[in-house]
């Protein structure tokens, strides 16, 4: 018998789309979304520009957007989506199972108190961990509040080991923490890797941002905002370079600190260059042109799907170890390096390790890690998890 399920997410993203693609063909699935974001929506997200993605997001499976009531619509607040007709939307579709691509949101909650009234498996996708400082109050009364309902609210979505950990933290049993890994398109970003290196695309594109045969190009691939630490990659291309190598550093992206990035960049002379916002369609010929990926984020960086989607096209990548991604997806010397603390000396040292080792480290997809991202296996492995929720309840 096909499943029947159902999806909340706050809006449209680009990850989900494909796998909800997939999920569709082998269920039936309908998927809400609160709100509808805008081009302008998507420059105050962090973004720095004003876009919309060039890859179809509503294609290929049914979805519906809600009503959403706030009075400051948005998906940068707590109250930004309030979307209090999914209640009756749970009440009537009786779903063998609900997923909600997080909880932080007026309209996750509305929904989670809808399927606990209602007896509809809950299953909520997080990528929480306790690395993030928090003051000894803010510790206290989340330890109380979350370890009272935490464990009662439905089952658990984890990408990783640090999930695993928070959710055991807040007394969440084994029976309801289920590993489900982070997904990206992995075919995509693959074949258009390869494509690129094979018909001379990611060479031009090499040389037409001054990147040599012998160059070895460091690739930041995010928003350019405070968590991602972009200042720190400058500080550590300044100290890298005092050897005499050649090494050069590619900003993928926008943001609040691009224009403070650039002025550091230009009075110190550095050999970096700013791509500005890069779309979807065209990420595998960058990734692809580049040498390896420098992800220097702070603790709030609860995972780092672009280092995913730089395995994907063959890319090693210096991740900071705060970063939720590092320990299921850097094997140092093998997929890259970690980078132990957040010093530019540190960092420094890690590019001219990774300078003279890229060479030898894989072009193709580093298959190990980038295909727990497939699809497919995502689709697989959802159905069996809820298969298996249903078998307990019978």
């Amino acid at each position: 018998m096909t499943l029947k399920l159902g999806a909340l997410l706050t809006h449209p993203i680009q990850y989900y789309s494909p796998w909800l693609r997939h999920l569709a063909a082998q269920t039936q699935l309908k998927v809400y979304y609160a709100h509808q974001q805008t081009a302008q929506g998507q420059a105050k997200a962090g973004f720095g520009k004003a876009f919309e993605w060039d890859v179809p997001l509503l294609d290929g499976y049914d979805w519906q957007w809600l009503n959403n009531l706030s009075k400051r619509p948005g998906i940068d607040h707590f109250a930004g989506c309030d979307t209090p007709e999914i209640d009756g939307i749970i009440r009537r579709e009786r779903f063998d199972g609900f997923m909600m691509m997080g909880w932080n949101r007026k309209s996750f909650l509305q929904a989670g108190w809808a399927c606990y009234r209602t007896g509809t498996p809950l299953l909520m996708r997080t990528d929480s961990n306790l690395t993030s400082p928090r003051s000894a109050l803010t510790l206290a009364v989340k330890q109380a509040l979350y370890s009272a309902i935490l464990p009662r609210a439905g089952h658990y979505l984890s990408p990783g080991s640090r999930t695993d950990a928070y959710l055991r933290h807040y007394r969440v049993p084994e029976s309801r923490i289920h590993r489900l890994p982070h997904m990206i398109d992995v075919e995509r970003f693959a074949a258009g890797a390869a494509q690129a290196r094979a018909n001379g695309d990611a060479a031009a594109y090499r040389a037409r941002h001054a990147a040599g045969e012998d160059d070895k190009v460091f690739l930041f691939v995010a928003k350019m905002i405070p968590k991602k630490r972009p200042m720190l990659l400058l500080e550590a291309l300044e100290k890298a370079l005092a050897p005499g190598p050649e090494i050069r550093v590619w900003f993928a992206g926008d943001g609040p600190l691009r224009a403070d990035l650039e002025a550091r960049a230009k009075a110190l002379g550095l050999p970096v260059t700013f791509l500005g916002f890069v779309n979807q369609s065209e990420l595998p010929t960058v990734y692809a042109a580049a040498d390896c990926q420098v992800l220097p984020s702070d603790t709030e960086e609860t995972w780092g799907l672009v280092i995913n989607e730089g395995f994907a096209c063959g890319l090693p990548a210096i991740v900071s170890a705060e970063a939720g991604c590092a320990p299921e997806l850097i094997q140092d010397g093998v997929t890259g390096w970690t980078m132990r603390r957040p010093d530019p000396d540190h960092l420094a040292q890690l590019m001219l390790t990774a300078k003279d080792q890229v060479r030898g480290l894989p072009r193709g997809p580093i298959d190990a890690h980038s295909a727990q991202g497939a699809y497919a296996y995502g689709t697989g492995r959802l159905l069996d998890i809820v298969e298996g929720i249903k078998a307990t309840r019978r």
